[in-house]
Protein backbone atom coordinates (compact mmCIF):
# COMPACT_ATOMS: atom_id res chain seq x y z
CA UNK A 1 0.00 0.00 0.00
CA UNK A 2 1.19 3.50 -0.85
CA UNK A 3 0.16 6.60 1.08
CA UNK A 4 0.51 10.18 -0.12
CA UNK A 5 1.26 12.68 2.64
CA UNK A 6 0.92 16.38 1.83
CA UNK A 7 2.75 18.85 4.04
CA UNK A 8 5.34 16.20 4.86
CA UNK A 9 7.99 18.78 5.74
CA UNK A 10 5.70 20.35 8.36
CA UNK A 11 5.39 19.14 11.93
CA UNK A 12 2.07 17.32 11.44
CA UNK A 13 2.78 15.84 8.01
CA UNK A 14 6.26 14.74 9.07
CA UNK A 15 4.78 12.96 12.10
CA UNK A 16 2.20 11.21 9.91
CA UNK A 17 4.87 10.06 7.48
CA UNK A 18 7.00 8.76 10.36
CA UNK A 19 4.06 6.80 11.81
CA UNK A 20 3.38 5.24 8.41
CA UNK A 21 7.01 4.29 7.91
CA UNK A 22 7.09 2.61 11.33
CA UNK A 23 4.43 0.28 9.90
CA UNK A 24 6.37 -0.35 6.72
CA UNK A 25 3.91 1.59 4.55
CA UNK A 26 5.29 3.08 1.35
CA UNK A 27 5.09 6.87 1.72
CA UNK A 28 5.05 9.40 -1.07
CA UNK A 29 5.84 12.78 0.50
CA UNK A 30 4.56 15.85 -1.34
CA UNK A 31 6.91 18.80 -0.83
CA UNK A 32 7.08 22.29 -2.30
CA UNK A 33 10.83 22.58 -1.82
CA UNK A 34 12.93 19.45 -2.45
CA UNK A 35 15.77 18.43 -0.20
CA UNK A 36 14.23 19.09 3.20
CA UNK A 37 14.46 16.34 5.85
CA UNK A 38 11.87 13.55 5.63
CA UNK A 39 11.44 10.34 7.62
CA UNK A 40 13.73 7.62 6.30
CA UNK A 41 12.37 5.69 3.34
CA UNK A 42 9.94 8.32 2.05
CA UNK A 43 9.68 8.95 -1.69
CA UNK A 44 9.91 12.69 -2.30
CA UNK A 45 7.67 14.23 -4.96
CA UNK A 46 7.58 17.93 -5.70
CA UNK A 47 4.23 19.70 -5.96
CA UNK A 48 2.13 22.61 -4.80
CA UNK A 49 -1.46 22.89 -3.61
CA UNK A 50 -1.90 25.66 -6.19
CA UNK A 51 -0.80 23.35 -9.02
CA UNK A 52 -3.59 20.83 -9.64
CA UNK A 53 -1.57 18.84 -12.18
CA UNK A 54 1.22 18.25 -9.66
CA UNK A 55 -1.33 16.95 -7.16
CA UNK A 56 -2.83 14.53 -9.67
CA UNK A 57 0.61 13.20 -10.51
CA UNK A 58 1.50 12.83 -6.84
CA UNK A 59 -1.72 10.97 -5.95
CA UNK A 60 -1.59 8.53 -8.86
CA UNK A 61 -1.29 4.98 -7.55
CA UNK A 62 -1.88 5.94 -3.89
CA UNK A 63 -4.50 4.05 -1.91
CA UNK A 64 -4.38 6.50 1.00
CA UNK A 65 -4.18 10.28 0.92
CA UNK A 66 -3.26 12.20 4.08
CA UNK A 67 -3.88 15.90 3.48
CA UNK A 68 -1.94 17.75 6.16
CA UNK A 69 -0.58 20.65 4.09
CA UNK A 70 -1.85 24.16 4.66
CA UNK A 71 -1.08 27.55 6.13
CA UNK A 72 -1.19 27.49 9.95
CA UNK A 73 -0.19 31.12 10.43
CA UNK A 74 -2.58 33.60 12.04
CA UNK A 75 -1.38 36.50 9.86
CA UNK A 76 -0.27 36.94 6.25
CA UNK A 77 0.32 40.13 4.22
CA UNK A 78 -2.52 39.06 1.92
CA UNK A 79 -5.32 37.35 3.86
CA UNK A 80 -6.64 35.93 0.59
CA UNK A 81 -3.69 33.53 0.56
CA UNK A 82 -5.37 31.55 3.34
CA UNK A 83 -8.29 30.77 1.07
CA UNK A 84 -6.08 30.15 -1.94
CA UNK A 85 -4.03 27.50 -0.14
CA UNK A 86 -6.27 26.09 2.59
CA UNK A 87 -9.56 26.07 0.67
CA UNK A 88 -8.73 25.84 -3.02
CA UNK A 89 -5.74 23.61 -2.27
CA UNK A 90 -8.02 21.20 -0.43
CA UNK A 91 -10.50 21.29 -3.30
CA UNK A 92 -7.71 20.37 -5.72
CA UNK A 93 -6.41 17.64 -3.43
CA UNK A 94 -9.89 16.11 -3.17
CA UNK A 95 -10.12 16.06 -6.96
CA UNK A 96 -6.70 14.41 -7.20
CA UNK A 97 -7.66 11.75 -4.65
CA UNK A 98 -10.85 10.95 -6.55
CA UNK A 99 -8.99 10.75 -9.86
CA UNK A 100 -6.47 8.36 -8.32
CA UNK A 101 -9.22 6.15 -6.90
CA UNK A 102 -7.87 6.56 -3.37
CA UNK A 103 -9.55 4.28 -0.85
CA UNK A 104 -9.48 6.81 1.99
CA UNK A 105 -8.86 10.56 2.41
CA UNK A 106 -7.52 11.51 5.85
CA UNK A 107 -7.92 15.23 6.46
CA UNK A 108 -6.04 17.31 9.01
CA UNK A 109 -8.66 19.79 10.16
CA UNK A 110 -8.39 21.82 13.37
CA UNK A 111 -10.14 22.28 16.70
CA UNK A 112 -10.96 25.80 15.45
CA UNK A 113 -13.93 24.48 13.45
CA UNK A 114 -15.80 23.54 16.63
CA UNK A 115 -18.18 25.65 18.67
CA UNK A 116 -17.62 26.47 22.33
CA UNK A 117 -17.81 29.41 24.67
CA UNK A 118 -14.59 30.82 26.12
CA UNK A 119 -12.99 28.12 28.26
CA UNK A 120 -15.76 25.76 27.12
CA UNK A 121 -15.54 22.09 26.15
CA UNK A 122 -14.98 21.21 22.49
CA UNK A 123 -16.63 18.06 21.16
CA UNK A 124 -16.65 16.47 17.69
CA UNK A 125 -20.43 16.80 17.42
CA UNK A 126 -20.45 20.61 17.68
CA UNK A 127 -19.23 22.16 14.44
CA UNK A 128 -19.57 25.94 14.56
CA UNK A 129 -22.16 27.01 11.95
CA UNK A 130 -20.97 30.62 12.07
CA UNK A 131 -17.88 32.05 10.34
CA UNK A 132 -15.00 32.44 12.78
CA UNK A 133 -13.21 35.69 13.50
CA UNK A 134 -9.96 35.26 11.56
CA UNK A 135 -9.11 34.55 7.92
CA UNK A 136 -7.18 31.45 8.97
CA UNK A 137 -10.11 30.01 10.94
CA UNK A 138 -12.60 30.75 8.17
CA UNK A 139 -10.36 29.08 5.60
CA UNK A 140 -10.16 25.94 7.72
CA UNK A 141 -13.94 25.96 8.18
CA UNK A 142 -14.40 26.14 4.41
CA UNK A 143 -11.86 23.41 3.76
CA UNK A 144 -13.50 21.18 6.37
CA UNK A 145 -16.88 21.74 4.74
CA UNK A 146 -15.45 20.77 1.33
CA UNK A 147 -14.19 17.47 2.69
CA UNK A 148 -17.50 16.85 4.47
CA UNK A 149 -19.39 17.47 1.22
CA UNK A 150 -17.07 15.09 -0.64
CA UNK A 151 -17.59 12.47 2.05
CA UNK A 152 -21.36 12.88 1.79
CA UNK A 153 -20.96 12.43 -1.97
CA UNK A 154 -19.26 9.08 -1.61
CA UNK A 155 -15.59 9.77 -0.82
CA UNK A 156 -14.32 7.77 2.16
CA UNK A 157 -12.95 10.55 4.36
CA UNK A 158 -12.08 10.91 8.04
CA UNK A 159 -11.20 14.06 9.99
CA UNK A 160 -8.52 14.72 12.60
CA UNK A 161 -8.63 17.84 14.76
CA UNK A 162 -5.29 18.46 16.51
CA UNK A 163 -4.78 21.00 19.27
CA UNK A 164 -1.59 23.12 19.19
CA UNK A 165 1.13 20.67 18.13
CA UNK A 166 4.65 20.56 19.53
CA UNK A 167 7.45 18.02 19.57
CA UNK A 168 10.25 16.52 17.47
CA UNK A 169 9.93 17.14 13.75
CA UNK A 170 11.32 19.41 11.06
CA UNK A 171 13.74 22.10 12.16
CA UNK A 172 12.27 25.56 12.46
CA UNK A 173 8.75 24.43 13.30
CA UNK A 174 6.71 27.46 14.41
CA UNK A 175 4.32 27.67 17.35
CA UNK A 176 5.16 25.99 20.65
CA UNK A 177 8.48 24.61 19.43
CA UNK A 178 9.58 28.14 18.57
CA UNK A 179 8.35 29.40 21.95
CA UNK A 180 10.37 26.70 23.70
CA UNK A 181 13.48 27.61 21.74
CA UNK A 182 13.06 31.28 22.60
CA UNK A 183 12.52 30.49 26.28
CA UNK A 184 15.68 28.41 26.25
CA UNK A 185 17.63 31.24 24.63
CA UNK A 186 16.20 33.98 26.87
CA UNK A 187 14.33 35.68 24.04
CA UNK A 188 10.90 35.91 25.71
CA UNK A 189 10.62 39.21 27.61
CA UNK A 190 7.00 38.66 28.69
CA UNK A 191 4.35 35.94 28.64
CA UNK A 192 1.14 36.72 26.72
CA UNK A 193 -2.18 36.17 28.53
CA UNK A 194 -4.35 33.10 28.03
CA UNK A 195 -3.38 29.59 27.07
CA UNK A 196 -4.02 26.76 24.66
CA UNK A 197 -4.72 23.04 24.38
CA UNK A 198 -1.63 21.08 23.35
CA UNK A 199 -0.71 17.72 21.84
CA UNK A 200 2.61 15.97 21.19
CA UNK A 201 3.60 15.56 17.54
CA UNK A 202 4.16 11.80 17.69
CA UNK A 203 0.63 11.34 19.06
CA UNK A 204 -0.76 13.40 16.18
CA UNK A 205 0.97 11.22 13.61
CA UNK A 206 -0.17 8.05 15.34
CA UNK A 207 -3.72 9.35 15.63
CA UNK A 208 -3.94 10.05 11.90
CA UNK A 209 -2.69 6.60 10.95
CA UNK A 210 -4.91 4.78 13.44
CA UNK A 211 -7.89 6.73 12.12
CA UNK A 212 -6.97 5.61 8.59
CA UNK A 213 -6.83 2.03 9.83
CA UNK A 214 -9.83 1.89 12.17
CA UNK A 215 -12.30 4.75 11.69
CA UNK A 216 -15.60 4.72 9.89
CA UNK A 217 -16.12 7.08 6.97
CA UNK A 218 -17.04 10.53 8.24
CA UNK A 219 -15.59 10.01 11.72
CA UNK A 220 -14.00 12.96 13.52
CA UNK A 221 -11.37 12.77 16.24
CA UNK A 222 -10.01 15.53 18.47
CA UNK A 223 -6.31 15.02 19.29
CA UNK A 224 -5.35 16.75 22.54
CA UNK A 225 -3.47 15.96 25.72
CA UNK A 226 -4.57 18.89 27.89
CA UNK A 227 -5.15 22.62 28.15
CA UNK A 228 -2.30 24.64 29.63
CA UNK A 229 -2.12 28.36 30.33
CA UNK A 230 0.85 30.20 28.89
CA UNK A 231 2.50 30.96 32.20
CA UNK A 232 2.28 27.34 33.34
CA UNK A 233 3.71 26.21 30.00
CA UNK A 234 6.62 28.63 30.26
CA UNK A 235 7.23 27.58 33.86
CA UNK A 236 7.29 23.90 32.89
CA UNK A 237 9.72 24.52 30.02
CA UNK A 238 12.05 26.60 32.18
CA UNK A 239 11.87 24.06 35.02
CA UNK A 240 12.94 21.35 32.58
CA UNK A 241 15.91 23.59 31.73
CA UNK A 242 16.76 23.95 35.41
CA UNK A 243 15.63 27.55 35.67
CA UNK A 244 13.23 29.14 38.11
CA UNK A 245 12.64 32.68 36.88
CA UNK A 246 9.63 33.02 34.59
CA UNK A 247 9.24 36.23 32.53
CA UNK A 248 6.46 38.56 33.70
CA UNK A 249 2.96 38.22 32.31
CA UNK A 250 1.78 40.74 29.73
CA UNK A 251 -1.59 42.35 30.57
CA UNK A 252 -4.39 41.70 28.08
CA UNK A 253 -4.89 45.39 27.29
CA UNK A 254 -1.21 45.79 26.50
CA UNK A 255 -1.22 42.61 24.40
CA UNK A 256 -4.10 43.96 22.33
CA UNK A 257 -2.39 47.29 21.82
CA UNK A 258 0.82 45.53 20.83
CA UNK A 259 -1.04 43.29 18.36
CA UNK A 260 -2.74 46.28 16.70
CA UNK A 261 0.49 48.24 16.47
CA UNK A 262 2.61 45.34 15.24
CA UNK A 263 0.07 44.38 12.56
CA UNK A 264 0.02 47.99 11.35
CA UNK A 265 3.80 47.88 11.01
CA UNK A 266 3.61 44.49 9.30
CA UNK A 267 1.27 45.84 6.64
CA UNK A 268 4.05 48.26 5.71
CA UNK A 269 6.99 45.87 6.00
CA UNK A 270 5.39 42.59 4.94
CA UNK A 271 7.07 40.89 7.90
CA UNK A 272 5.06 38.88 10.47
CA UNK A 273 3.86 40.86 13.51
CA UNK A 274 5.36 40.34 16.92
CA UNK A 275 1.88 39.35 18.11
CA UNK A 276 -0.97 38.69 15.67
CA UNK A 277 -4.55 39.56 16.60
CA UNK A 278 -5.64 36.09 15.52
CA UNK A 279 -3.05 34.48 17.75
CA UNK A 280 -4.18 36.58 20.70
CA UNK A 281 -7.81 35.70 19.91
CA UNK A 282 -6.98 31.98 20.04
CA UNK A 283 -5.05 32.36 23.30
CA UNK A 284 -8.06 34.10 24.86
CA UNK A 285 -10.55 31.48 23.62
CA UNK A 286 -8.91 28.91 25.93
CA UNK A 287 -11.03 25.89 24.86
CA UNK A 288 -10.89 22.50 26.58
CA UNK A 289 -11.03 19.87 23.81
CA UNK A 290 -12.50 16.50 24.77
CA UNK A 291 -10.29 13.80 23.24
CA UNK A 292 -12.08 10.87 24.87
CA UNK A 293 -13.33 9.63 21.50
CA UNK A 294 -9.79 9.26 20.15
CA UNK A 295 -8.69 7.58 23.36
CA UNK A 296 -11.49 5.02 23.13
CA UNK A 297 -11.89 4.38 19.40
CA UNK A 298 -8.23 4.67 18.42
CA UNK A 299 -6.77 3.31 21.68
CA UNK A 300 -4.64 6.44 21.77
CA UNK A 301 -2.73 7.49 24.88
CA UNK A 302 -1.44 11.05 24.82
CA UNK A 303 2.08 11.92 25.92
CA UNK A 304 2.00 13.90 29.20
CA UNK A 305 3.14 17.50 28.87
CA UNK A 306 6.19 17.15 31.12
CA UNK A 307 7.48 14.18 29.10
CA UNK A 308 6.70 15.92 25.84
CA UNK A 309 8.59 19.04 26.91
CA UNK A 310 11.66 16.99 27.89
CA UNK A 311 11.66 15.13 24.57
CA UNK A 312 11.17 18.33 22.59
CA UNK A 313 13.97 20.16 24.38
CA UNK A 314 16.28 17.20 23.76
CA UNK A 315 15.34 17.32 20.08
CA UNK A 316 15.96 21.08 19.91
CA UNK A 317 19.40 20.60 21.47
CA UNK A 318 20.41 17.86 19.00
Amino acid sequence: MTALVTGATGLVGHSIAAALRRRGTDVRALVRTPGKPLPEGCEEVQGDLRDAASLRDAAEGCELVFHAAGLPEQWLPDAGTFREVNVEGTRAMLAAARAAGAERFVFTSTIDVFEADAAGVLEESRLDPNPKGTAYERSKQEADALVAAAQAGGLDAVFLHPAAVYGPGPAGSPGINELMRKLRDGEVPAIPPGGMPVVFSEDVGEGHVRAAERANAGDRFILCDRYVDNRALASAVLAALGRERVPPSLPLWLSRALASASEAVSRLTGKPPLVAKGQLHFLQWQPRPDASRARAALDLEFTPLEEGIARTLAFLEA
